[in-house]
């Protein structure tokens, strides 16, 4: 696993390399102009990551150093960095927020801290995965799932449930595992009350309290606790299995569910990222977007992430298609996820988060 990688990477640095001598490229195949006019070349970039380091550090270390631009990142949670960057306003040093989901990312939006992007970099994602406003854009897809235990649930069509009300059901109680201080989650529950309304969303949560979940800081630990039989099920984002099978191969006991009606547990969502009004690298930063949807960025997320490339051209190796996914997931402009802070009010009112 370990050569795979590394070879992928060379593969990567190699193919970015050959589209700046002359092939079809989302990066500029000169340095970009500053505002005044003058050329970049390295220079600097500061990133706010909602996206976990594991996950994204290697795409970062190669646009490093495939442009000389000199990088510094902080990590934290997509709602904990959005918090962040509504205090400190319009003297924050960062350049360009990477959110994990659309939630953190309109917050930021709705306070006014985001710059529109270029035409030629949003027009390369499907209108639905970008801001209305083109403050930010969508980098991969991710869709919410249900992971199961293969030998606690052996027939998911007729075990699990057909949309996420049925784990309300007390048969539930004590086979749950949530993450309700993850953002993707927190996304998820926003969709609720987009789709559902506030009553029929915090009737859900009270229900899925009530059968006593286990909780966890994020996704990864939760498909190890359903893998190894401590619950029987977990609220995740799908990509995390595929980590998992990749390492552990066909004998690992978990799989996801894609739920058949749909709804808020079959949300369709995209990290994405936005360039601060205060930007001191705004050119920098329009580089690191570029990168990330070209070919072989994209390529990265689908070969080594697992999550669903949102470029024409790149296939994952998800399943199923984003095209199926379509079919499945909820219809919700990404604009209804912006009310972060209504979602982490209704949690914290309710016991689920402090």
């Amino acid at each position: 696993m370990q050569r795979m990688f590394v070879l992928f990477l060379l593969t990567l640095v190699a193919v970015f390399a050959a589209c700046q001598s002359g092939g079809a490229t989302a990066v500029p195949t000169t340095p970009p102009t500053t505002p005044e006019g003058g050329q970049t070349t390295g220079g600097k970039l500061v990133i706010y990551s909602g996206r976990s380091e594991s996950l994204v550090k290697p795409i970062i270390d190669q646009f490093a150093a495939a442009t000389g631009v000199e990088v510094q990142v902080r990590y934290g949670s997509t709602s904990e960095l959005a918090g962040v960057l509504l205090e400190e306003g319009a003297n924050s040093p960062a350049d360009l927020f990477y959110a994990q989901d659309p939630g953190g990312l309109g917050a930021v939006q709705k306070a006014g801290l985001l710059r529109p992007l270029p035409a030629d970099i949003i027009g390369q994602v499907p209108a639905r995965f970008a801001a209305e406003d083109d403050s930010w854009v969508g980098i991969s897809g991710r869709a919410r799932v249900v992971v199961y235990n293969t030998n606690a649930i052996t027939d998911p069509a007729t075990q699990l449930p057909d949309d996420m009300w049925g784990f309300t059901d007390p048969a539930w109680n004590g086979r749950i595992a949530w993450a309700p201080s993850n953002g993707s989650f927190q996304a998820m529950v926003t969709a609720m009350r987009a789709a559902w309304g506030e009553e029929k969303t915090r009737e859900w949560l009270q229900g899925i309290q009530a059968n006593n979940p286990r909780v966890f800081e994020g996704n990864t630990p939760i498909v190890e606790a359903v893998a190894n039989g401590e619950v029987a099920v977990g609220f995740v984002n799908h990509y995390y299995l595929y980590r998992f099978l990749n390492e552990q191969g066909e004998a690992f006991t978990a799989r996801n569910y894609f739920l058949p009606s749909g709804g808020p547990g079959s949300l369709l969502m995209v990290s994405g990222a936005g360039i601060l009004q205060g930007a001191n690298n705004g050119a920098n930063a329009e580089r690191f977007i570029a990168f990330l949807l070209s070919a072989p960025g994209q390529q990265y997320f689908a070969a080594q992430t697992f999550e669903y490339p949102v470029i024409a051209g790149v296939r994952s190796q998800a399943t199923p298609s984003l095209a199926e996914l379509d079919e499945l997931a909820l219809d919700i402009s990404l604009a209804d996820l912006a009310d972060l802070e209504g979602t982490q009010d209704m949690l914290i009112d309710l016991g689920i988060i402090e």
